[in-house]
């Protein structure tokens, strides 16, 4: 199914939006106000656009948002030689001014105003286009993604300021300072909210089925999905603040599974047959080519050339390295694979999970889990050398990290999965020889494996070879992100189970099995019998399945292990290469990974505690 993009860049409502000076309330008719800018069904559309706008933002998926959340116990920004990033928590060195913490806080708030201009003003326009059902749809959206927007800001933030009316509701922009709200009573209105819009009943939002499992707008599947993973992240909030777990928390586990189950109940959604085809699919404009996994996604489109920019940064801030050939329109197809600054490389700890032994493959025990060599790029592009005028222009191969590796993702291995029929295929007369230092070697060739190999590799989950625009830009791509996945869903019911029971239920086994039987690894749930080791199973099991995916700070903050697991893998990079790390990780992996106890928050803006004089306070260490 070929995919249809959201038009996610609401130029005319942003422009519309930013009217702000002292004529505000003049009613001519030609002027965009908010007591004649929703005239009709069209304008209604647009201004609906205009509310999901905000996960595509520079700020939010768009870009930024990676330096803010991907640095985990499995992540960290190492690309290049020794690269820092200058903005976010990634390199442990933001301050209250930090760039990309305030744009996220403006980016959120702004989501969450368009969602409230669009509430108040919706039920004004009498358009016989705008049916009851339309209507009720187009609300149930908003109120799901301004509840969303104030999940992202308690789970990053905490306590902030809370509001349900436009900026502009009362005609005046001044006098809207707003003190911050306790982070349980938002809690309680994102869960209502977000319950009431699903309900099979009442609910507007249409069925994952109703909208043809295409993933670009919000479903009851996604409002469900999303409420489980608000519900584990309530129940954990105490382990930040160093509380007991309140009296509430068990109940909040059974809501995750409750809501987690209604996705999997007939509902039609499955896990893809190969763990790389809904990641193919993202990269390539396709939906759901193999069954209905992708359950909502960020949306973006083009190769950066018309006059509408909804390109974003998947692919090029974190992918396979190679070189750059975007300059040069010659190199198309296979010679230009698209460019990749590859910024985050995964930690040893990320590789050594999918127990992979480099160093013998073959040996008792080594685990060929199908993840490994999707997420972890088992290659990276081998470009002519500058100068060379004897071979052709653009990638002339890939140089794999072993002889092993080259035959799993060749084929060549009876039994194991590949993606190798979909992707490009490097040809070539030194094609399946051992890499000898020449780079105008083509073909597709090995390396042999060192006698400590180091496990920081770049990440490989979003290939930009999959994209089908005719020429690759150099920073911008058309492919989606995952905000949902069906097996993210497997995996929250699993663990809700086991933290609601007091240990795995049949269900939470199914599930969990479910995944890994997907994966092509045969160790299930039989082998973790206590809660404790369910629960360490479900860690281990979250980190192979999603990992890139801007889950895994979350999720450690959730379950206590946030500053723990970060500093072990600090003095894990100072061991260096015997612990796996290789140069990059162990100059700079031990400044990133001593974080303080006041990550586990982000700091409130300096923008806005400048502005908003009801807010007297940052969070605790900033």
């Amino acid at each position: 199914m070929m995919k249809t993009k959201v038009g996610m860049m609401f130029l005319a409502f942003l422009a519309a939006y930013g009217l702000s000076s002292c004529d505000f309330l003049d009613k001519e008719p030609n002027k965009a106000v908010p007591e004649n800018y929703f005239r009709d069904a069209s304008e209604v559309e647009t201004a609906r656009v205009g509310v999901y706008a905000t996960l595509a933002n520079s700020s939010f998926y768009g870009n930024t948002y990676m330096n803010l959340v991907a640095g985990d116990d499995l992540t960290y920004y190492g690309g290049g030689s020794n690269r820092i990033s200058t903005t976010g928590l990634i390199c442990n060195n933001a301050t209250t001014g930090d760039g990309s913490t305030s744009g996220l806080w403006l980016a959120l708030y702004n989501g969450i105003d368009r969602a409230n201009f669009f509430l108040e003003q919706i039920d004004n326009v009498q358009d016989v286009d705008l049916t009851d059902a339309l209507r009720a749809r187009y609300k149930a959206e908003a109120r799901f993604l301004r509840a969303f927007y104030y999940f992202n800001l308690v789970q990053h933030w905490g306590d902030v300021p809370f509001k349900l009316e436009s900026t502009y509701s009362t005609g005046s922009v001044s006098g809207k300072d707003i003190a911050r709200t306790d982070k349980n009573e938002i809690y309680a209105f994102i869960v209502k909210e977000m319950a009431e819009v699903a309900d099979e009943e009442t609910g507007g939002l249409p069925s994952a089925r109703d909208l043809g499992f295409l993933p670009g707008y919000v479903s009851k599947s996604a409002a469900w999905g999303i409420l489980a993973r608000v519900y584990l992240f309530w129940a954990g909030e105490h382990f930040r603040d160093n509380e007991p777990a309140p009296a509430e928390a068990q109940e909040r586990f059974r809501l995750a599974s409750e809501y987690g189950q209604k996705v999997m109940n007939n509902q039609g959604h499955s896990l893809a047959e190969n763990y790389w085809d809904v990641f193919i699919d993202m990269c390539s404009d396709q939906y759901n080519t193999t069954a209905n996994e992708s359950i909502w996604e960020v949306e973006f489109a083009g190769d950066y050339t018309g006059s509408v920019r909804s390109e974003g940064r998947i692919g090029n801030i974190f992918g396979p390295s190679g070189s750059d050939y975007s300059s040069d329109s010659e190199v198309t197809g296979s010679a230009d694979p698209g460019y990749s600054y590859n910024f985050l490389q995964c930690t040893p700890k990320l590789y050594n999970l999918y127990g992979y032994n480099l160093k013998s493959p073959e040996s008792e025990g080594n685990i060929r889990d199908e993840r490994f060599i999707w997420n972890l790029m088992p290659f990276g592009y081998r470009g002519r050398i500058k100068d060379d005028e004897v071979s052709p222009k653009g990638t002339l191969g890939r140089t794999f990290t072993s002889e092993d590796l080259y035959k799993w993702v060749t084929g060549q291995i009876e039994g194991c999965a590949t993606y190798q029929e979909r992707s490009f295929d490097y040809d070539g007369e030194d094609e399946g020889t051992e890499f000898n230092g020449d780079k105008t070697q083509r073909g597709d060739v090995w390396r042999t494996v060192n006698t400590n190999p180091t496990y920081d590799t770049g990440c490989g989950k979003f290939r930009r070879e999959y994209e089908t625009v005719a020429k690759h830009p150099k920073n911008f791509t058309s492919i989606n992100f995952p905000i949902l996945r069906y097996a993210d869903v497997l995996l929250m019911v699993a663990e809700a189970e086991n933290e609601a029971n007091g240990g795995p239920t049949d269900l939470a086994r199914s599930c969990y099995n479910e995944v890994r039987r997907r994966a092509g690894v045969s160790q299930d749930a039989a082998d973790y019998g206590s809660q404790q080791t369910f629960r360490n199973a479900i860690k281990d099991e979250r980190a192979r399945e999603l990992c890139f995916e801007y889950l895994r700070r979350g999720d450690l903050i959730r379950w206590g292990d946030y500053v723990e697991a970060m500093h072990e893998q600090a003095t894990s990079a100072q061991g260096g290469q015997a612990n796996g790390w290789g140069s990059i990780g162990r100059t700079v992996a031990p400044e990133f990974f001593n974080v303080p106890e006041s990550y586990q928050y982000f700091p409130i803006p300096e923008i806005e505690l400048s502005v908003n004089k009801l807010i007297t306070e940052n969070n605790p260490g900033w």
